[in-house]
């Protein structure tokens, strides 16, 4: 097992977004060496999508740091956004989906196109299955370079169960860790789910974490 020093969304608790504080593995490895070839892209029109949790916003916030740029709410897109972005040669849209400004995403679209810049958008979905009522967008997002956040794999899992715990003074054995490796779902929610639930567990119950605790939040996973 690789050295675990990988720290991602966390519910109550600071968040680290360093590029020292993020766990590479088979499941992200890809995106994140992509990332790093900046500017030498295909196209400059990128889409990273992952479900909530797996990382996306730290992936962005250290090329951020790396190269530069705005990153922008896309809940809060709004016409002072449009103009800022003329700044910035790098433009990260966050957590796109179907309720987005579309006039000011398409007029952002065009604005970055004209003049060169690069757009990374990250969502829960592929743009692609976003139903966008405007046509022009529709056809747009099908010119996205899509990068997709694979499932969390065991090395993964392992790092995340261990950071959290660590991040939240939970002394859990090795052995629990590995038990729950290979029966939790693989599904960065779920996994933070539970890390949440062991944290109120251990908070409640005032005692070392054991297989039966464990095997109570798994909701009686045993094999």
């Amino acid at each position: 097992m690789k050295d675990i020093n990988q720290q991602i969304i966390k519910f109550n608790h600071d968040t680290n977004l360093s590029k020292d504080n993020f766990f590479i593995s088979k499941s992200n490895k890809h995106i994140f060496d992509f990332l790093n070839k900046w500017p030498k892209w295909e196209k400059n029109f990128i889409n990273i999508v992952g479900e909530r949790f797996s990382g996306k916003t730290h992936l962005t916030s250290i090329f951020l740091k790396k190269y530069n740029g705005l990153k922008i709410d896309s809940k809060s897109l709004n016409e002072y956004h449009i103009k800022e972005i003329k700044l910035y040669e790098n433009i990260i849209l966050e957590d796109i989906d179907k309720n987005v400004d579309e006039k000011l995403f398409y007029t952002l679209f065009n604005i970055i196109e004209q003049n060169n810049k690069f757009l990374i958008i990250t969502s829960n979905n592929p743009l692609t299955k976003i139903d966008f009522n405007l046509p022009d967008l529709k056809s747009r997002s099908k010119t996205f370079i899509l990068q997709n956040i694979n499932k969390p794999d065991d090395e993964l899992i392992f790092a995340l169960l261990l950071k959290n715990f660590s991040d939240r003074q939970i002394f859990v054995e090795k052995k629990f860790i590995d038990f729950v490796v290979k029966r939790i779902d693989r599904s960065y929610g779920k996994i933070f789910d539970f890390i949440y639930k062991i944290d109120e567990m251990s908070l409640k119950k005032k005692k070392s974490i054991n297989f039966k605790i464990i095997q109570e939040v798994l909701g009686g996973k045993t094999e």
